[in-house]
């Protein structure tokens, strides 16, 4: 069974971003069946934690609707994540949520990103802001993001031809690891592990002094 959780941040009710996160779940689900795979998706809905991701913040621990939230993205073998436009970028709310997930948990996980905003203007907000922000939490994003102004969801074959073709990617990148990511690189070093366990000034030297490497 591949999962696949879709976490959007819109605050309105109805919402152009659920909408948008409802056609990336179906097209997937699609996708994902057409090669041979049972699929289930699952919605977290932000506006709904916005209380307690505040409280996450203040009190550094998780109330149970959030922590079920963070589970089901632990859980996930991919992402589906749809923000609204606030400021030219992605909204508060949305980076919160990924604030708050525990180091490495989106490591390797594939990663579709979206966004909805009332004008085309702000269509790069998903290679500005989304794209190096799943690229920072070492998630695998998928190549093709999905942008959606208010006029795209009044018709026309634009937008449901992104959405098929995000979703695909999305369906491939599951395919190849068999349904689910691939484990978290546990030995990768951070900046951290540098300081923990610095190399000494003396092997430097002797590094230094051995030249380049041949190849």
């Amino acid at each position: 069974m591949t999962r696949i959780v879709v976490v959007s941040a819109g605050l309105s009710v109805p919402s152009s971003t659920r909408m948008l996160a409802d056609m990336l779940g179906e097209a997937t689900t699609r996708a994902v069946q057409a090669r041979g795979a049972e699929v289930e998706v699952d919605h977290v809905e932000l506006r709904a934690l916005a209380h307690e991701l505040t409280d996450n913040l203040l009190t550094g621990f998780a109330k149970p609707a959030l922590q079920a939230a963070i589970d089901q993205v632990r859980r996930a073998d991919a992402v589906i994540a749809v923000t609204p436009v606030f400021s030219a970028s992605y909204s508060g709310l949305f980076k919160t949520f990924f604030d708050v997930l525990q180091p490495g948990l989106l490591d390797a996980k594939p990663v579709l990103i979206a966004a909805t905003a009332g004008t085309a203007r702000h269509s790069l907000v998903l290679e500005h802001a989304l794209r190096p922000l799943f690229a920072y939490l070492h998630a695998v994003v998928v190549p093709t993001g999905v942008f959606a102004a208010t006029d795209d969801f009044a018709g026309g074959p634009e937008l449901p031809k992104r959405v098929d073709r995000a979703a695909t990617e999305l369906a491939a990148l599951l395919a190849v690891s068999g349904g689910a990511p691939a484990a978290p690189t546990s030995q990768r070093r951070l900046v951290e592990d540098e300081f923990e366990s610095p190399t000494s000034f003396d092997e430097l030297l002797k590094r230094a002094s051995e030249g380049p490497p041949e190849f």
